[in-house]
């Protein structure tokens, strides 16, 4: 058996740089933090072959002066902590005194400086940990560190290493971290002689252009929220741009890129009603906190944190991110549009924020009593209206389905300029007498400046799937079965909170044939169903019985859509995780209730669904993540026209 015995300085360093330096990025991720640190305006990154034959980091900080250059290549020797106060308090990149460090250890390393109060620059060199005497150079400010040879003389770890391409892609998503928590600094990257990427100083939304894409600024849902001595803010992207992958997820805490299991769950969760689910989100959101309530000094790479009130973090965390999709709202955000040359979908900057708001009357209202309209339209009743959006409002009674003949929706005469109805002084009954309910809403859409609501007026239906509406900018196309069920599915979602969900006996009971399972899952659920307004009994063991239904959804197959509830039920397992997969069921709920491609809506009908669009939270998107609305500009129709060219 082997005596136990002390480590030399030099394996040490080594086994040090296994964990610190695992490629080329990392090495870089430290140079770069130091860089920082130091309070550079400029950096400037120099590679050859990815960074597996050199790294060099070129700034225009601090510098270090003359006698601590040989202590910053030693292990634990740092400016940044003193005691141990100072490490339960970080609030620097690099604190731990061992990057540089482990980068000498397994290369040939040269380190370059001037203070900025001395007369000249030092150089220092170390060759796999041996130091050499520090020398006289000419540099005229800052600091450059070159790494040569990354593992050469380590070929067992050196072949871990990836192709160039590969290592190069690893370091230029580095720089693009660092770069964009500090878009004060100006960054350029080269590689292999060729210039990469230029970063000038600018604010956040400059930076997350140049490296996110001005498409994903453009559509991006700004916020800044904060609570005590929290504060998230940054750019959360538009859920209907969601991309295959996680690459353009950035999430700092305190200035430091992370990857934490609490907040990715956070922000999945709070993308969660608006994202396909087979996609993405793409963001650039950046944590603040008190320096004492993480700790960073829990991975080697410093990249995973942990919290000290994680759970307070988490809820904060999903209530400010759901705060800010949830105001976006059809109409009120920069809409996808389509390129009529390429076909490709893109969103255009956002509006500015119109002059005045409107008075303070239902949308619906204002479609039925301004908007031309040919005289059939005109005399159908507003019943229908109301059975598509009436019967969650506070305090008002659902009015009586009647029987009204449908007409053909026929062409509409589109006035050349809309009148909003001036703000009166007399208070609008719960109830106009054509039998609208008011808008339970306070804060109502703006208009533009002449006063057309965001999403125009309904013209026509195409194909008994989409609404073709006319706005100030030009035509909206809405999928009326996707915006449909997202409206539906807020109001399910406002009346359960509201354990206001009205339900709705019916006379004779349906009776279907079904399994055990189902069988099963009603015994185990009863009460979970009656709070999703679906009263099931069960009939014999083999038949289960529905005797009420959500009286919003009266329209709705009763045996689709029970068998649809008890399906997303049998798939939370216990009746402790309903909460958790409240939303799934409701959405499920929300589709089977919606009006289905085919039906004919007339005039009235599209009006009022936008109209609920643009007063509905995340009715940009569907329930599944699919945009509920296209904008085709008229610039964009002239274009297919040829017009003025």
């Amino acid at each position: 058996m082997p005596r136990i015995h002390i480590l030399t300085d030099h394996l040490v360093n080594q086994i040090a740089a296994g964990e610190v330096v695992e490629r080329p990025a990392s090495a870089l991720k430290e140079l770069l933090e130091n860089s920082v640190d130091a309070g550079s305006q400029s950096i400037q990154v120099e590679l050859q072959a990815g960074g597996t034959k050199l790294i060099k980091v070129i700034d225009d900080g601090h510098g270090i002066e003359h006698d601590d250059l040989p202590l910053a290549l030693h292990r634990h020797a740092t400016s940044k902590i003193r005691d141990f106060d100072d490490l339960s308090r970080v609030a620097t990149l690099g604190f731990r005194g061992e990057g540089l460090a482990s980068i000498a250890s397994v290369s040939r390393l040269a380190l370059t400086s001037r203070h900025e109060a001395g007369a000249h620059a030092w150089r220092i060199e170390a060759d796999h940990g041996a130091l050499t005497a520090p020398e006289p150079a000419a540099l005229a400010a800052g600091t450059t560190i070159e790494v040569h040879d990354l593992y050469y003389q380590m070929p067992a770890r050196r072949k871990f290493l990836k192709s160039e391409g590969t290592e190069f892609a690893h370091c230029d998503d580095m720089v693009k971290r660092i770069a964009l928590a500090h878009p004060e600094i100006q960054f350029a990257l080269t590689n292999n002689g060729r210039a990469q990427a230029r970063l000038l100083r600018g604010d956040l939304a400059q930076r997350a252009a140049a490296i996110l894409g001005d498409e994903f600024v453009a559509s991006a849902i700004a916020l800044d929220e904060g609570f005590g001595n929290l504060r998230l803010y940054g750019l959360a992207g538009s859920p209907t741009l969601g991309k295959s992958s996680r690459d353009g997820q950035y999430f700092f805490v305190n200035g430091r890129f992370v990857r934490d299991k609490l907040v990715q769950h956070a922000l999945r969760e709070a993308y969660r009603d608006v994202l396909h689910h087979d996609r993405h989100p793409a963001y650039c959101l950046f944590l603040e906190l008190d320096p004492e309530g993480v700790d960073v000094n829990v991975h080697p790479t410093k990249i995973e944190v942990r919290f000290r009130e994680s759970q307070a973090l988490y809820r904060f965390l999903l209530t400010g991110l759901n705060k800010a999709l949830s105001g976006a709202k059809a109409g009120l955000q920069p809409a996808p549009g389509i390129d009529p040359e390429t076909g490709e979908i893109s969103r255009p900057a956002a509006p500015a924020p119109a002059a005045a708001p409107l008075a303070p009357r239902t949308y619906a209202e204002m479609a039925y009593r301004q908007q031309p309209m040919p005289l059939a339209a005109a005399q159908e009743s507003l019943a229908y209206y109301d059975r598509m959006f009436g019967d969650l409002r506070p305090n008002v009674a659902p009015t009586a389905p009647q029987s009204v003949e449908r007409s053909a929706p026929a062409a509409m005469p589109q006035p050349a300029q809309y009148q909003a109805p001036q703000p009166t002084s007399d208070a609008l009954p719960q109830s106009s007498q054509d039998g609208l309910p008011q808008s339970d809403i306070n804060g109502l859409p703006q208009s533009d400046i002449n006063g057309l609501p965001p999403l125009g007026f309904a013209l026509a239906q195409l194909h008994g799937i989409y609404i073709l509406a006319q706005s100030a900018e030009g035509l909206i196309v809405v999928d009326m079965h996707a915006a449909h069920e997202r409206v539906v599915y807020e109001k399910l979602k406002a009346s359960i909170d509201a354990e206001n969900l009205p339900r709705q006996a019916l006379l004779i009971p349906h009776v279907f044939a079904a399994d055990k399972l189902d069988v099963a899952t009603v015994e185990d659920h009863g009460e979970a169903l009656l709070a999703l307004g679906l009263e099931i009994s069960v009939q014999s063991p083999t038949q289960l019985a529905i005797r009420a239904m959500p009286q919003m959804l009266r329209d709705a197959d009763p045996v689709e859509l029970a068998q649809a509830v008890l399906a997303d039920l049998r798939g939370v397992g216990s009746s402790q995780t309903l909460d958790s997969r409240r939303n799934e069921v409701l959405a499920s709920m929300a589709c089977h209730g919606s009006v289905r491609a085919n039906r004919m809506l007339t005039l009235p009908e599209m009006n009022a669904l936008l109209r609920e669009m643009e007063a509905t939270e995340r009715s940009g998107q569907c329930n599944h993540g699919r945009p509920t609305w296209f904008r085709l500009s008229l610039a964009d129709v002239d274009k297919l026209f040829m017009r003025g060219k």
